[in-house]
């Protein structure tokens, strides 16, 4: 390798890293202010450096709004794709998925916050607010529920069952919780866990006990 190499290597390292530490700000930013007053001087404050140094990376707020928005993403899908390998049976995977998107956002409040601020208040050029914009594939997490959802139907231990339907029931059931102020007040993580695998465990399961 070139020394030339190693220097574009080391150059492309620290805008990554600089890249990530905006980024982490700018959740920051969100999760103490919100959207609208999550202004790019705001975002450089917490980040400890100058406002045109994220103009150098992101060209403006709404740049490193949907690049914030994709890390976030990427980051939830990661963690419960990587947990459901440890499962060994649907039913297994079932309570992983259940258990693990419940409690990366438990314990990743922050970024709950942050990606539901920019859901809900950006805005695409055309002015359409994001949660309106139609998703032609699904998210890989989606996916995954989907999947272990149909092998667990083809190895027996599922009854039949439209399995869009069911995984958009599951998916909707872990949202409301982490969208409901009142619910979390109330009601335990561990125990809303515990709770959702027993109904969606009996809802899916094929003996039906």
């Amino acid at each position: 390798m070139t020394d030339d190499n190693i220097a574009g290597e080391k150059q492309s390292f620290i805008a990554e890293a600089r890249r990530a530490q905006i980024v982490d700000a700018a959740i920051a930013t969100l999760d103490e202010i919100g959207y609208v007053n999550a202004s790019l001087a705001e975002i450089a404050k917490r980040a400890g450096i100058s406002t045109a140094l994220i103009s150098y990376h992101f060209s403006n707020k709404n740049d490193l709004m949907n690049h914030t928005l994709m890390t976030l993403l990427s980051e939830a899908n990661a963690y419960v794709t990587e947990r459901l390998k440890e499962g060994k049976t649907a039913r297994e995977k079932l309570r992983i998925f259940i258990e693990s998107r419940l409690a990366y956002q438990g314990t990743h409040s922050q970024h709950n916050v942050a990606l539901i601020e920019i859901v809900f208040n950006a805005r695409t050029p055309d002015n359409v607010p994001y949660y309106k914009l139609s998703d032609d594939e699904e998210d890989p997490v989606t996916c995954a529920l989907e999947q272990l959802l149909s092998e667990g139907q083809a190895s027996g231990e599922f009854r039949e069952f439209d399995v869009h339907a069911m995984a958009s029931a599951i998916q909707g059931a872990i949202g409301e919780y982490l969208a409901n102020q009142y619910l979390m007040a109330i009601v335990s993580l561990e125990t809303y866990c515990a709770e959702l695998f027993e109904i969606f465990d009996r809802a899916t399961r094929a003996d039906q006990r």
